[in-house]
């Protein structure tokens, strides 16, 4: 039948629907929803989110409570039945929230409380039980790339690198990234064993927290020294926990804390170090009354001011910037970087 031949319309019309038929059977390609838990020595926190067109992430949801499932491990070395109880029934609502979504990829870490606790293994395999979640507790070298991969995009532009330092319950990383052909480098890290709950109870007044964080974070610069030269004048502190959140929230005069206001933001290191002095002139109930401390963190913003002070002191930098962000963000970029393979 040549073209144009009478009954070849009608015969490419067939064609044309068949192919439309075709096409609407091939499965769309879905768009992969992402889950993050950071399980940590004070907080149990949750992002979902999904890729974006531009590579970032678009968050569709996050929850956080408090734990503090390290509570008195640095002295028992395991983890109380309470500290159980309380984030297996976090998780719990981290699971129904995952299920709600639809996340495809989940990744669920735990820190430093459960690379001490001798028991940590009964809580793993208790969460899988009753949650269905798999708890990976994970190494200080895999805590700290996931903190940096998750702040790197952070790093100010006209600066050759970061200091990133992530204090959390039980622990506190220190992340050296510096910029390399247009692109964040690890150049070393440090994990200490030191963080707001452990330091809390140990009972410290002030002074001597100061004194005891001083020591062990500039023997972290020492070793630090050794792999290159930290220039202060080229690269800016980039801070990522509850203690430098809320900080900034105070210096910004935040009637409460807003994320999205505080995330990102620039500070002098000389304003933080005021906020700091006027913390440690204020007594319980007036940190309590502060609506970027509250109750919760009324005895760890102390024991947090102190490793702050310690880091600043060792990486003299002039700015830092607050991230409201870390591990989570971290997970998240490497389970978008799986969804691509």
């Amino acid at each position: 039948m040549k073209k144009n031949e009478p009954g070849r319309d009608a015969l490419d019309q067939v064609k044309r629907i068949r192919r439309r038929r075709h096409r609407s059977r091939r499965p769309k390609a879905t768009i992969p929803i992402l889950a993050a838990i950071d399980l940590g020595t004070n907080n149990c926190r949750l992002l979902i989110a999904v890729p974006a067109a531009n590579g970032s992430l678009r968050i569709v949801d996050s929850f956080s409570r408090i734990v503090r499932l390290g509570e008195r491990v640095a002295s028992t070395g395991v983890l109380g039945a309470a500290a159980m109880d309380r984030t297996v029934a976090a998780l719990k609502i981290c699971a129904e929230r995952i299920a709600k979504h639809g996340a495809t990829k989940v990744r669920a870490v735990t820190t430093e409380a459960c690379r001490q606790a001798s028991n940590a293994a009964a809580l793993v395999e208790r969460v899988e039980r009753e949650v269905g979640i798999h708890l990976d507790i994970v190494a200080p070298a895999e805590e700290a790339r996931l903190a940096a991969l998750g702040c790197a995009p952070l790093i100010g532009d006209e600066y050759d690198g970061a200091l990133v330092f992530d204090i959390g319950g039980g622990s506190t990383e220190a992340i050296w990234l510096e910029r390399v052909d247009g692109r964040p480098k690890l150049m070393h890290f440090a994990s200490v064993p030191t963080g707001v709950m452990s330091l809390a109870e140990v009972g410290m007044s002030y002074p001597d927290m100061c004194a005891k964080t001083r020591e062990s974070f500039a023997a972290v610069r020492r070793a630090m020294d050794e792999k290159g030269a930290f220039d202060s004048a080229r690269h800016h502190l980039l801070g990522t926990s509850g203690t430098v959140t809320t900080l900034a929230g105070i210096a910004l005069d935040l009637p409460r804390y807003v994320r999205s206001k505080v995330d990102g933001t620039w500070h002098e290191a000389a304003d933080m170090c005021k906020v700091m002095e006027r913390l440690v002139g204020l007594s319980r109930p007036e940190r309590v009354a502060l609506g970027c401390v509250g109750e919760e963190r009324a005895d760890l913003i102390m024991p947090g001011c102190a490793i702050y002070g310690a880091i600043a002191a060792a990486w003299p930098c002039m700015r830092l910037r607050v991230a409201d962000r870390g591990l989570r963000e971290g997970i998240l970029r490497d389970l978008m970087t799986e969804a691509k393979a």
